[in-house]
């Protein structure tokens, strides 16, 4: 069963937008703090009643304000999983875990459950303190899950345990993915998170849906600056669109980059969208930039420029080790002052060094264009931006 979310309220919060989820699929709220992502999920579990919403799960209307329908929390079919666990102290993992059951299989139920999330007979019957943060969230999540829900909701689910617990669970949940046919939805800061685990991705901001979509294609095509800069595209820039080339085939423009009347001219992809002289932000993602091997100084392995390529000179202003990779900063000498940020693994890196020039090569069919327009990060009540 899927579920439908279509949101439009001004109190007590800003809340617009819509989402939909499919059956077994995971969704990944993303945003800043404060963008309304828990608040989303506490109106699908009832937690929250809203001024004008309508959230359907297969054929069941949860709610509709419009026809007055409201279906109370303890109703719905929800497993929810909090950041801080809100397991019950006194009780044990099993007792917690059979909380929401009936029955005199309850005890029996429960158990599968934590076998089946890694807890061993002996853990089963300790309380939540004389477990481990990453103990207690596989409680949470069995408890979550022992109901066999219609939804599954976890509100940052892995933001309360270290790094190497974090990735035990993420493959946790990718198992027992395999079991889930409800929809699911989680609320994440960590976009590293979001794309590892989500099938796609609902970004927000100020408590409106600005876009929603798997995570490549987003990260190729964002609704406008501020959906750029949520899902971290680094290498975003201004310009003036000057519309269509009229000495080539259809299909391609000029993109001034800068606003200064002699500023370099790219030429991108025209899709016929924006009018002429429109202020624009334009961004490639990282895998449109590659350093060239243009001359004797461009580092091994560095590969060919695209069939449409721009080279630019380049110096390397910072290089910094982030674990298996490395984080390139490059000072644009061709053209507007800028600096691109560029990802590097393997021996790529090892001839480099601070001051160094080199050549970057710019894909233009990667280059992404969006108008500039007062505000721009905002959405039409119950619409959502679509990036499939």
């Amino acid at each position: 069963m899927s579920l439908v979310l279509a949101i439009d309220q001004q109190l007590p919060m800003r809340l617009a937008g819509s989402l939909r989820c499919e059956p077994g699929q995971l969704v990944a709220l993303v945003g800043p703090s404060g963008a309304g992502k828990t608040s989303l999920l506490r109106t699908v579990a009832g937690l929250m009643r809203p001024q004008n919403a309508r959230v359907l799960v297969g054929s069941s209307v949860w709610c509709d304000s419009a026809a007055g329908v409201f279906v109370p929390p303890q109703s719905r079919r929800v497993g929810l999983v909090f950041q801080d666990y809100a397991l019950m102290p006194h009780l044990s993992a099993l007792d917690n875990v059979a909380l929401p059951l009936r029955g005199p299989r309850r005890l029996a139920q429960a158990q599968v459950m934590l076998e089946r999330v890694g807890l061993t007979r002996e853990q089963m019957q300790r309380r939540p303190a004389g477990l481990s943060g990453g103990q207690q969230q596989r409680v949470a999540l069995a408890r979550a899950l022992v109901r066999q829900p219609q939804v599954l909701l976890l509100d940052e689910p892995f933001s309360a345990v270290d790094q190497m617990t974090r990735q035990q669970l993420y493959g946790l949940l990718a198992e027992l993915r395999e079991d889930i046919a409800a929809p699911m939805l989680l609320v994440t800061h960590d976009l590293h998170e979001a794309r590892l685990l989500a099938d796609e991705l609902v970004v927000m901001a100020e408590g409106v849906v600005l876009q929603q979509g798997r995570a490549d294609a987003i990260h190729r095509t964002p609704r406008n600056p501020r959906v750029a800069d949520i899902v971290g595209l680094a290498n975003r820039f201004e310009g003036v669109w000057e519309g269509p080339d009229t000495d080539s085939d259809a299909g391609s423009g000029w993109l001034r980059w800068g606003h200064e009347p002699h500023s370099l001219r790219l030429p991108v992809r025209d899709k016929g969208r924006i009018p002429v002289g429109q202020r624009v932000s334009w961004v490639v993602p990282g895998e449109g930039l590659q350093l060239c091997s243009a001359d004797a100084g461009s580092p091994d392995g560095a590969g060919k420029p695209p069939a449409r390529g721009l080279q630019l000179n380049v110096s390397l202003n910072q290089l910094r080790h982030l674990g298996e990779v490395w984080l390139l900063h490059l000072r644009c000498d061709t053209g507007p002052q800028a600096v691109f940020r560029l990802m590097l693994t393997g021996p790529q890196v090892l001839p480099l060094h601070v001051g160094q020039a080199l050549r970057l090569c710019l894909d233009l069919d990667m280059v992404h264009i969006m108008p500039v327009r007062t505000g721009a990060g905002t959405a039409l009540p119950g619409q959502v931006q679509d990036a499939r």
